[in-house]
């Protein structure tokens, strides 16, 4: 890649393609503007964008298996020419983002392969064994793991391989254990609304292939044979963790034990709901998970506390290369952290980065550069091309590649003039370690900003203020706290350290709980799409990856990004994937519940049209807007009538005198006059929401398209064209979405931990 790069750089003066293309000053400043990345060796960072546009387009476009010949073979046969490219540096940085781009698709190929397992197809209630592989205790019962071996007499190809239940009245289950019991289950759950948080495709790669929970009297039972080594040390380090988390929690006790608790070992089921609220409104929920700054202050205190011990002995310090054997101690402690809090996916893209920055301390090299960065995402995204969906990799990649940007705009050195006394030595210091953390906060934010709203449609005004109060606190007493309750941990000598380290959490809390009563501390925005995402995206690549004037690029994408997100188009109906409950525009202009939705789903919902209200302050249809027995219905405030059947008795009126008949029950083909979303249609699309309009109603589902993707069950047929443009479907096509009776869809289940909040 060196070679590569002095190539394009010695050449880049006889640059073709933006002379040809543009007036000649235009493309005298790209031409002046490209050599100058290719002397900076800043290529490179765009061989990380090119892999992810590979995956990008797996995810985004195939239907069905692809074969992963079919990606390597497109790989190499672009990259086959770069020999004979040396003259062509334009010629040649493309054919290498070609060759990257395959390699993504390839990655994401091999991924999904690997972890293909299978996923249940319905609702299912029947005995249950299989080891806990991990246990997650909550205020109220845990949360399981379990590696299946038997659930009600499913062949091994039709069995989920792993399952995740809860337990309201936890007896005591360790992981390890196997376990027999009555589990009642269901297919991971698709988005609550299009464009959503897909929980079942974070399931599928997490080896998760069902949801539910488990009811009667558990068992623990002996296996047959012993498990694989693989999950028995899973579960132990799984057992070491609880025992860690109880531990911690109780030596200082209440919430700021829980959350202390969480900081060391990752288990959150003991943080209260409103903790996680004020957490997130004071904008410092990324302090909980564990992500890079837990990463970078473990690696910082083992190493400052090796190269200090080494320096008080003058030999070593004298003859020793101090700085890189504790950059060496760092990386064995980070790593031995990440393996101990979970190994979760947040957690191993901020390990990644870790390593990637100490190791260029042992080679002599910049520990913080964007060329690493890129390093660190390939790596990452090689290893889960998934997680470039997710807000986790978005948010943590896109929040240092804007530091990294902004380097010397936050340099903390500004105050610390040269001569100085001591006191203006002291002054400065202070100075500069204020200036610093509000202006990395500061940049940290906007760079995630995109993300943040994109997926979580919420921001945090006062975050600035959430993070300079607290992070000091968190860096100088939390952290150092947590690496030495650790090492004193063996020893027995950890609960005065714990109980000091709650404290700082205290007072982290308290700030938190102050900044959270502020008026607007969280502020809920509409939900804008894709397009608008990907402008953002591709803005703040712009800004961040060149060292030359070619970030001015980034201007039209991002004025135009915001211009979308600014504009989001709301949708007038919401239906939940089981056809229990619904979401319709009152007069007053705000959702209101019809139905029974979930609290989750409902909550997802008000997030995404821009209401702030939680689901318990929801109001109900006011125009008209009734429910008895048999159903619901509601007024839209053009006039036209919304009906919800939850017995076939009301099929009849409804059906005469509704515009939109929404069921969880299959329609009766004489159902003619309205827009039906019965069983099967939702079986094809998921949860949909739909748009009124004088012509009938645009649809969109959850399921964009009819395409054939491994986590999720094969869909049904799909809806006739007329209703995919936007117009009532004919008679035709409503007895066509009409299906043989069989028992109801339940309700809908509980879909986790959706995204939290920011991760930096």
């Amino acid at each position: 890649m060196r070679r590569i790069g002095a190539r394009v750089a010695g050449s880049a003066v006889a640059l073709p393609g933006p002379r040809a293309l543009a007036p000649p000053a235009i493309g005298a400043w790209l031409a002046g503007g490209l050599r100058r990345e290719a002397e900076q060796r800043r290529l490179f960072p765009w061989l990380a964008v090119a892999f992810g546009t590979g995956i990008l387009v797996y995810f985004a476009a195939v239907d069905g298996t692809p074969v992963l010949a079919a990606p390597l073979a497109g790989a190499a046969l672009a990259a086959a020419p770069i020999p004979f490219l040396g003259a062509r540096p334009a010629a040649l940085a493309l054919t290498l983002a070609v060759a990257a781009g395959f390699l993504g698709f390839a990655a994401a190929t091999w991924r999904v392969s690997q972890v293909a397992a299978p996923i249940l197809s319905r609702t299912t209630i029947g005995p249950l064994t299989g080891m806990i592989e991990a246990l997650d205790e909550r205020e109220v019962g845990a949360r399981l793991i379990v590696r299946v071996e038997t659930f009600a007499g499913l062949a091994p190809d039709l069995r989920p391989a792993g399952v995740r239940v809860s337990f309201r009245k936890a007896p005591a289950l360790r992981p390890g254990d196997v376990i027999a019991a009555t589990a009642r289950l269901l297919p991971p759950p698709e988005a609550a609304r299009p464009g959503g948080y897909d929980f079942a495709r974070d399931a599928y790669f997490q080896g998760i292939g069902a949801v539910g929970s488990l009811v009667g009297a558990v068992r623990i039972a002996t296996p047959p044979v012993p498990p694989p080594l693989r999950l028995r040390l899973a579960a132990m380090l799984d057992e070491a963790r609880n025992a860690l988390t109880r531990r911690i929690a109780q030596a200082e006790g209440g919430q700021a034990g829980a959350v202390a608790a969480a900081l060391v070992t990752g288990k959150r089921g003991l943080i209260g709901p409103a903790t996680n609220d004020a957490l997130r409104a004071a904008g410092i929920y990324h302090v909980v998970s564990i992500s890079g700054l837990h990463m970078v202050l473990a690696a910082g205190v083992v190493f400052w506390l090796v190269r200090a011990a080494l320096a008080l002995i003058p030999h070593c310090a004298l003859v020793w290369p101090i700085k890189k054997i504790a950059a060496g101690f760092a990386m064995l402690g980070v790593t031995a952290y990440c393996a101990f809090s979970g190994w979760d996916i947040a957690a191993e893209r901020s390990l990644i980065m870790t390593l990637i920055m100490l190791g260029a301390i042992l080679v002599d090299r910049p520990a913080l550069s964007m060329r690493n960065l890129a390093l660190a995402a390939l790596i990452a995204l090689a290893r889960e091309p998934e997680g470039l969906l997710g807000p986790s990799f978005q948010m943590s990649f896109g929040a240092v590649a804007g530091l990294i940007a902004c380097a010397r705009l936050i340099d903390g050195r500004l105050f610390v003039r040269p001569g100085a006394g001591r006191i203006g030595r002291i002054v400065g210091t202070g100075l500069s370690a204020v200036t610093g953390t509000l202006a990395t906060t500061l940049v940290a934010q906007i760079a995630t900003a995109p993300f943040a709203t994109y997926h979580f449609q919420t921001i945090q005004p006062f975050g600035l203020i959430g993070n300079a109060l607290t992070l000091p606190l968190v860096s100088l007493v939390v952290m150092p706290s947590a690496v030495i309750g650790i090492l004193a941990y063996p020893f027995a000598l950890d609960r005065p350290v714990w109980w000091l380290m709650g404290q700082a959490v205290g007072g982290m809390l308290a700030i938190s709980e102050w900044i959270a009563g502020f008026e607007r501390a969280t502020l809920v925005l509409p939900a804008f799409g894709t397009g608008a995402l990907g402008l953002l995206t591709a803005g703040l690549l712009l800004a961040t990856l060149p060292v030359s004037r070619l970030r001015w690029l980034a201007l039209p994408p991002l004025l135009v990004g915001l211009g979308l997100a600014a504009l989001p188009e709301r949708y007038d109906l919401y239906v939940d994937r089981q056809g229990a409950g619904a979401a319709v525009r009152g007069p007053d202009g705000r959702l209101a519940a019809l139905g029974n939705p979930s609290g989750f789903v409902l909550e997802q919902w008000l997030k995404a049209d821009g209401d702030g209200r939680t689901p318990v302050q929801r109001s109900r249809p006011s125009a008209g807007g009734r429910c008895d027995r048999l159903g619901c219905t509601a007024i839209l405030p053009d006039g036209r009538a919304v009906a919800l059947v939850r017995d076939r008795r009301a099929f009849p009126e409804d059906c005469a005198r509704a515009a939109v008949l929404i069921t969880g029950l299959a329609a009766p083909p004489t159902c003619t006059g309205p827009l039906v979303i019965d069983r099967r249609f939702l079986a094809s699309h998921g949860a949909v929401a739909l748009r009124a309009g004088p012509g009938g109603f645009a649809i969109q589902g959850a399921r964009t398209d009819d395409r054939t993707v491994p986590w999720r069950p094969h869909a049904l047929p799909g809806l006739p064209v007329a209703a995919r443009t936007g117009t009532d479907p004919p008679a035709e096509a409503s007895r066509g979405m009409a299906a043989t009776e069989d028992d109801p869809p339940g309700a809908n289940p509980a879909p986790g931990d959706a995204p939290a909040a920011p991760l930096q």
